[in-house]
């Protein structure tokens, strides 16, 4: 899938930040948070003062107008998300047929804690998946090599 939705050319590129592996427009990111803070302290509040005249319980109006609180943090996520999208360009590029590739993905394996491993010790399905893939040979051979 091509997501073919360029960033603004007017858009610096210091204007964008990434916070949580996700690139954002620092604009965009305070509004957002403008808005989460203005639905959830506003459902805070009044379900707070809605909440004191039907409850009997002070402490238990106020648990649950922080609940509401937190409603209110999920909403805004909805909108913000909904309002401004994804500053991200994703690209499908197959790299996969490319041996130079192949190989020097096989080899950071290898250097992982516990190694590559060989096929003879995966599950039945897990090979399944890796011929329906074309990727078992590819694993069977780099085994071999590396037991020989």
């Amino acid at each position: 899938m091509t997501n073919n939705q360029q960033p603004p050319a007017t858009n610096p590129r210091w204007q964008l930040a990434e916070v949580w592996g996700d690139t954002v427009d620092l604009k965009h990111l305070t509004w957002a948070i403008v808005i989460g803070i203005g639905i959830s302290v506003t459902g805070y509040f009044f379900a707070s003062r809605w909440l004191a005249s039907v409850v009997e319980s002070k402490q238990l109006a106020q648990a649950y107008a922080m609940l509401a609180g937190l409603a209110g943090c999920v909403i805004a996520g909805v909108i913000c998300a909904r309002i401004f999208p994804p500053k991200r360009v994703v690209t499908e590029k197959d790299i996969s047929s490319d041996p130079a590739w192949r190989a020097e993905v096989l080899a950071e394996l290898e250097n992982q804690p516990g190694g590559l491993g060989t096929v003879a010790d995966l599950p039945p399905a897990v090979v399944q998946e890796l011929k329906e893939l074309k990727l078992y040979e590819l694993f069977a051979e780099t085994t071999k090599k590396t037991n020989a």
